[in-house]
């Protein structure tokens, strides 16, 4: 058992399905007091629930807290402890707090079976909650509460009080869907001879139309955001302010800066809805801090191994896809609209045209372009020279006249950024030769 001074608290999710995003956010609380008191953070797997926990599931809990950056300091299986359960229901058993009932089984009718119930005092819990305040339940109705299947089997409280007590937790910081298990942890507590830890409820997260986040109202998987390339550092500056306030206005904070902030009194009594536009705006704002080739490299995790979008281009257009990009599973579909940085495009010609100008004086404009850009050494040509260079005539000639075909030959796109970029990335040689090639359509 741990150290009575220290600040012990746990994560305790169970492998049964992938990790939620309310219990991710449960793990950062958790987390984050347990750094600001210079305690101890632990994972404790909840698997007795042998039918449905599932190896899978176990390892997807371990991925997404090592994405968040949750590491804990120690971590325990709840179904390698069984022999200490045992020992603590045979305990109970002996001091007369609980026995042994034979029943018939609910699942198998006229099948007898043994179960260990514990002996309701019946008298009114009450229990501090560090967000709630002081909480009053009358546990009467409940009746004598079954704890185990069996000696061998403890069911969900049982292990969970005894777990808490072995590992030394001293504050239970988890989902107010927990709040109503508390009197019956608190009954097993007295009836053992535990210490009780401090409770704090948190409030539910909440899907956009405020009721309970689930699979229906959207996307609950922390693997699913890892797979579609969000960033931990917006997940985790996302979570924490559901439901928790800095009592400023700050916005950003790195995972050393919200230890610093965190408190339990700031976090608030209703729930906290789930914005995945404000999410997808964190993650934005988390890519703009991200070096070139750190962006180029996360970049290319999420193309095709066998992809026609070579390094070097990347990185020449890598604030393009960064200002159009808000999460990386976007990169493929925004490349597909920036292809012509790759290869040339092929369009209609009648597309070169500005509105009501002919392809004759179209040609024209194209030919003077050529003019002018190839009067630009290679070393300057790029988009502020070139712009200088055209923009009078483009101004003389109409803009549109002259910068509509210009943009409209180098990318074959009604959309993109304006020619005197789209030329400065492509070089020289290349935007004469698709302006010459604009020309050849016109003359074909």
């Amino acid at each position: 058992m741990y150290s009575d001074n220290k600040v012990i608290t746990r994560i305790a999710p169970s492998p049964t399905g992938t990790m939620h995003v309310g219990t991710a956010r449960t793990a950062l609380f958790n987390f984050l007091y347990a750094r600001k008191k210079g305690g101890e953070f632990i994972l404790r797997i909840e698997d007795t629930d042998k039918e449905r926990s599932k190896k899978e599931y176990e390892d997807e809990i371990f991925e997404s807290l090592r994405w968040l950056g949750l590491s804990p300091d120690d971590w325990y299986r709840q179904s390698d402890r069984m022999e200490i359960y045992k020992d603590y229901l045979q305990k109970i058993v002996n001091s007369g707090h609980a026995y042994v009932s034979k029943e018939e089984s609910k699942n198998d009718p006229g099948r007898e079976v043994e179960v260990v119930r514990l002996k309701n005092p019946g008298k009114s819990v009450i229990f501090e909650d560090v967000i709630r305040g002081e909480v009053e339940f009358n546990v009467e109705e409940l009746g004598d509460i079954v704890i185990a299947k069996s000696i061998e089997e403890p069911l969900y409280h049982f292990a969970v009080v005894v777990d808490d007590n072995e590992m030394g937790v001293t504050d239970v910081i988890r989902g107010d869907d927990h709040i109503s298990n508390t009197p019956r942890q608190i009954l097993i507590q007295e009836a053992l001879g535990f210490k009780r830890p401090l409770y704090a409820h948190l409030p539910m997260i909440l899907a956009e139309d405020k009721s309970k986040l689930s699979k229906r109202k959207g996307q609950v998987s922390i693997i699913k955001y890892i797979e579609q390339g969000y960033l931990p550092e917006a997940m985790i500056n996302f979570l924490a302010l559901l439901g928790w306030n800095p009592g400023d206005d700050r916005e950003f904070f790195s995972k050393d800066e919200l230890v610093e902030k965190f408190s339990l009194e700031k976090i608030q009594k209703n729930g906290a809805v789930f914005n995945i536009q404000k999410l997808n705006w964190f993650n934005k704002e988390y890519l703009k801090k991200m070096s070139e080739k750190d962006f180029v490299d996360a970049i290319e995790k999420y193309l095709p191994e066998e992809s026609k979008y070579n390094r070097g281009m990347l990185e020449n257009i890598s604030s393009i896809i960064m200002e159009r990009t808000s999460i990386f599973c976007e990169v493929e579909d925004v490349l597909k609209d920036l292809s012509f940085f790759f290869e040339r495009v092929d369009y209609t010609v009648n597309n070169l045209k500005w509105k009501d100008t002919d392809l004759t004086t179209t040609k024209k404009y194209l030919e003077d372009l050529i003019k002018m850009l190839d009067s630009i050494s290679e070393d300057n040509f790029d988009a502020v020279s070139i712009k200088d260079k055209v923009w009078d005539y483009a101004s003389e000639k109409g803009r549109g006249q002259v910068l509509w075909p210009f943009r409209y030959a180098l990318s074959g796109r009604d959309k993109s950024p304006d020619p005197f970029v789209i030329a400065g990335i492509l070089g020289k040689q290349e935007t004469i030769e698709r302006l010459r090639l604009a020309i050849n359509k016109i003359s074909s």
